[in-house]
């Protein structure tokens, strides 16, 4: 996990992509926020926010 860190912040920095790292870390916590809601109770409160 760790490498693909490393190569992904690379590719960023050689191309001067930098504004991919936003839309990564929404992404990110997007998907976090899915998988914690799951079976949680939690979860009908997490649906109202969109």
């Amino acid at each position: 996990m760790l490498d693909l860190i490393k190569d992904l912040w690379g590719f960023m920095r050689e191309r001067k992509k930098f504004w991919l790292a936003p839309i990564i870390v929404v992404m990110l916590l997007l998907g976090a926020l899915i998988v914690l809601a799951q079976g949680s109770a939690v979860a009908p409160f997490i649906y109202t926010l969109f």
